[in-house]
């Protein structure tokens, strides 16, 4: 737990974070005499991220603890390699593991001011709008003011997850719901329409593909990860497929 200025309080000892200092050393040997490991880019281990990112993730969905201990370690490593990569350049973009650490760690404390400043909450609804509302000072005090409630949301991840975070952000930022609605135009007259910024006209979307993101909206509402929903359906159905195999393998 961080207190104030970012410092740990309530550790177990002295010695907490030392097996931290152990992985830091370990990968800054294997960077130096491992040929795999002294190869690697950026762009070489983005494949691997990804990859430990979803074991650790169907490591919880099973509820096996152990596997996550382990899963977490394979996305911490992702970490330590990519941070002890950065280290290497001296372009004036470096950076290493302990900027990576103190730099989240910044980020908590300034936004939650409800726990290390005097600031008082109602919930947290109102944490969730404390955020949005530091991270947008924050955006705006480096330069990068931000143009759309949408800017930032990665478009690299899965579609359902996709949908999910932009109809989040959207209805944070108070859009209508209809506009989740793919079916038609959407209604956008006024000063701020499509025509008076330039922009293209909409694409055609399937119906299909509108009755997915609609019910992508619906469960972003709702407060429901639509992705976590969908994969747990995609496991049931896959059990169910698996014991009507053994049952027609035994007819």
């Amino acid at each position: 737990m961080l207190d104030g200025s970012g410092e740990g309080v309530g550790s177990a000892g002295p010695s907490r974070g030392s097996a931290l200092l152990r992985l830091v050393a370990i990968m800054d040997r294997l960077r130096r005499e491992c040929p795999w490991d002294a190869r690697q880019t950026h762009e070489s281990l983005a494949p691997y991220l990804l990859e430990e990112t979803y074991e650790a993730l169907e490591a919880i969905e099973q509820h096996d603890r152990s596997a996550l201990r382990e899963e977490l370690g394979d996305v911490l490593l992702q970490v330590m390699f990519h941070a002890r990569i950065a280290a290497e350049r001296a372009d004036g973009t470096g950076f290493d593991i302990d900027d990576v650490a103190e730099q989240i760690a910044a980020k908590l404390v300034r936004r939650h001011p409800h726990v290390f400043a005097d600031v008082s909450v109602d919930g947290a609804d109102e944490v969730t709008r404390n955020w949005d509302a530091i991270k947008a000072a924050e955006r705006a005090a480096s330069g990068r003011e931000q143009v759309s409630a949408l800017d930032g949301v990665p478009l690299g991840q899965p579609a359902l997850a996709l949908a999910a975070q932009l109809a989040r952000r959207a209805g944070r930022a108070g859009a209508p719901a209809d506009l989740a609605d793919l079916t038609g135009p959407a209604d956008l007259t006024g000063p701020a329409d499509l025509a008076d910024r330039g922009q293209a006209p909409e694409l055609a979307v399937s119906a299909i593909g509108a009755e997915l993101f609609a019910l992508a909206a619906r469960a972003a509402q709702a407060g429901i990860e639509p992705e976590l929903e969908l994969r747990a359906a995609a496991r049931v159905y896959r059990d169910r497929v698996r014991a009507w195999e053994r049952r027609a393998a035994g007819d």
